[in-house]
């Protein structure tokens, strides 16, 4: 049992010296752990089932979300009563918000992913940067995709910039990692699910592919570098090329706005009269 009150934790512990190696990727994966920092993410974490390990927070933090402290007291996560110092310490942000949890790596095997038999996926090949891929997993959940696959040349998902710019989203929908380009697209088209590469450059236009009613069925959405989109050779596995059409004058979209506007048209597609069906149906 934890106590009512969490017991005052030194800055010199042990415990938080481990937090604070888990800004650096080759600690997180050595201990399959992660940062989770501020209320919404520490939430979002006491509410998924065996997650959250160990939370540290200011006294006037955990009197301002005692709700939050009470919760993760309730999944089982050790309270550490912190110092303003520690927070700063072991918080990645520069305006730390009282609250940083530890939490368990999240990801699902890839081929649980496939078993699910999922309509609406985004696929994150050769995405580096981390706002961007926290954010794009954000459009994904907000969407109703069914999941995310990060290939094994894009960011670490656990990144703390990335954790963040999921906004809690990383929480609510299973992520496979580390999945080669080859492998998710052979998979994804195995379980039924076509393939659609978002890209500038492609030689079909989404506002053709929703008139012409081609996006009713199960998909995926592969999403490239932020800098130079996708290479030849992970165009030529999709199905189709297809771009975000420019009405204005902007020269392009960045990637989260351009996946945010993929994965809603797939979505409206679905949920349309006669939309998407079952990959089970003939």
């Amino acid at each position: 049992m934890h106590p009512a009150s969490p017991e005052p934790i030194s800055p010199r512990s042990a415990r938080v010296s481990a937090a604070r190696r888990l800004a650096k990727r080759s600690f997180r994966g050595k201990e399959r752990l992660f940062l989770a920092e501020g209320p919404q993410a520490v939430r979002e974490a006491a509410g998924h089932a065996d997650t959250l390990t160990d939370l540290f927070v200011t006294a006037d933090a955990a009197r301002r979300h005692a709700d939050i402290v009470a919760e993760a007291r309730s999944a089982g996560a050790r309270i550490h009563l912190a110092s303003d110092q520690v927070i700063e310490d072991v918080s990645t942000t520069v305006t730390p918000q009282g609250l940083v949890g530890i939490c368990r790596f999240l990801d699902t095997p890839f081929e649980e992913i496939l078993a699910a038999r999922p309509r609406l996926v985004a696929v994150l090949a050769h995405v580096r940067d981390p706002g961007n891929a926290g954010t794009v997993l954000r459009c994904a959940d907000a969407a109703g995709a069914e999941a995310v696959v990060l290939t094994d040349a894009s960011v670490d998902l656990y990144n703390p910039k990335a954790v963040r710019a999921s906004v809690g989203s990383l929480f609510h929908l299973p992520v496979a990692v580390g999945v080669p380009v080859e492998r998710a697209v052979a998979g994804l088209k195995g379980a039924g699910v076509r393939i659609l590469a978002a890209d500038g450059a492609g030689d079909r236009d989404l506002d053709d592919e929703l008139d012409r009613r081609t996006m009713g069925g199960p998909t995926a959405w592969v999403f490239g570098n932020e800098a130079w989109g996708l290479p030849e050779e992970t165009r030529a596995l999709a199905d189709a090329v297809v771009r975000v059409p420019i009405h204005g004058r902007a020269e392009s979209l960045n990637l989260a706005t351009a996946a945010a506007v993929c994965l809603y048209a797939s979505a409206r597609a679905q949920r349309a009269t006669g939309g998407c069906r079952t990959v089970t149906e003939s």
